[in-house]
């Protein structure tokens, strides 16, 4: 064997060396698809299923809405992202991760997921302030937690926070005093102090006027683009819907039965299904109406 055999052969070993030190390194995989289902089934008495074989992937940094009547199981599939509901059989990734408060992995990921519920989950006798910090107590220590004790550079953040959701000037105000447009943007600022990679909303523009409905939804789309989050919204207006999100699911009866989006003046049909063109358009032709 020649010297320089010996060299390269040598040269080789260290390249390799290098390379797997690198990848004990490694923590996590990135994916485009922030969200993945499949074949996903779940029931509330292991008897009934209230959503049965729901398939969706959402990529990362877009804005998803599921849309459907009430009982359909729109909320149910939020709950379902955020773990606080068990899939009966498919697969869930959040992430790579299986959405599962009893799982350690997904609880050190929990924080990055904001929840708005549909009551908002607000505390009404504290200010508004007050319920903008909640969302950074995961990155306090258990004593500030326990005593509510927020250094300054996270009250100072709230308020960053509170002026990009419009709400300057109003953080000492007690959230019963608020109209419910205020309310709502309380409870997004809330989400957003908990630093989020996803934005989970369960009708939070229900039962306002169209003006105030589209303020919110245009400060969703602000923060998102700002602070690149996936947004994944349920909706009952197909037309405001599709106004904001990349993509919007229907779910009828616990099942997806349509998958669709607007590019330019057309709707795209991205689900093949036993939904017509005519059926598409008068969905979204009632909701255009409201």
């Amino acid at each position: 064997m020649t010297n320089t055999t010996r060299v390269n052969e040598t040269e080789i070993l260290q390249k390799n060396e290098i390379m797997m030190a690198k990848n004990t390194h490694l923590s996590s995989i990135f994916t485009e698809k922030i969200i993945q289902m499949s074949n996903v089934w779940t029931s509330y008495d292991s008897k009934n299923f209230a959503l049965e074989e729901i398939n969706l992937s959402i990529d990362r940094g877009t804005n998803y809405a599921i849309v459907g009547e009430s009982g359909s199981g729109k909320s149910t599939l939020l709950k379902l992202m955020n773990g606080m509901m068990h899939f009966s059989k498919g697969t869930i990734k959040i992430d790579y991760v299986v959405p599962n408060m009893n799982d350690k992995k997904f609880k050190k990921m929990m924080h990055t997921i904001g929840y708005i519920p549909q009551n908002l989950g607000l505390i009404k006798n504290i200010t508004v302030l007050e319920n903008t910090l909640i969302g950074a107590l995961p990155r306090l220590s258990k004593i500030q937690s326990l005593f509510k004790r927020f250094p300054e550079h996270e009250i100072q953040e709230a308020k960053r926070i509170l002026k990009l959701v419009v709400l300057s000037g109003k953080e000492d105000r007690k959230v019963y005093t608020l109209s419910g447009g205020e309310k709502r943007r309380v409870a997004i600022a809330r989400a957003l102090m908990q630093k989020p990679t996803i934005l989970l909303a369960d009708e939070i523009v229900s039962e306002l006027d169209h003006v105030t409905a589209h303020e919110i939804m245009d400060l969703i789309a602000d923060a998102q683009k700002q602070m690149n989050l996936t947004a994944i919204m349920v909706h009952h207006d197909m037309k405001l819907a599709l106004e904001y999100a990349n993509r919007v699911a229907v779910i009828k009866k616990g099942r997806k039965i349509l998958e669709i989006g607007v590019e330019g003046e057309t709707i795209v049909d991205f689900q093949t299904g036993d939904v017509s063109t005519e059926e598409i358009m008068e969905m979204y032709a009632d909701d255009s109406k409201k």
